[in-house]
């Protein structure tokens, strides 16, 4: 069984006990989230639309935390014009515990 849920302008496919990280939620870690955003949920046939209005994902709070780092440089020739920016995406770490369809 899976579900397609959308947080932080994205979309992901998820199981009962995966871990993913999702875009910051500022939940401290080890307390309980839930996503009421779902998409479609699968476990013989797919579902889609109203047939999930009242679906929601229950998921635990791993950690938060920052991505990599990200070097952003603008440059632009016969100007001496250069910029060097570093970035690093904030994330929480989310446990999928249960799909409730």
């Amino acid at each position: 069984m899976y579900a397609i849920i959308a947080t932080g302008g994205k979309q992901y496919k998820v199981s009962e006990g995966d871990v993913i990280k999702v875009e910051k939620l500022g939940v401290e870690s080890g307390e309980k989230v839930t996503f009421d955003n779902v998409l479609a949920v699968s476990n013989d046939k797919l579902l889609v639309g109203s047939d999930v209005s009242g679906a929601s994902v229950d998921a635990t709070v791993l950690n938060n935390g920052r991505g990599k780092k990200i070097i952003v440089y603008k440059y632009k020739r016969k100007s001496g014009y250069h910029k060097k920016n570093g970035h690093r995406q904030a994330y929480t770490e989310v446990k999928i515990e249960k799909i409730n369809a």
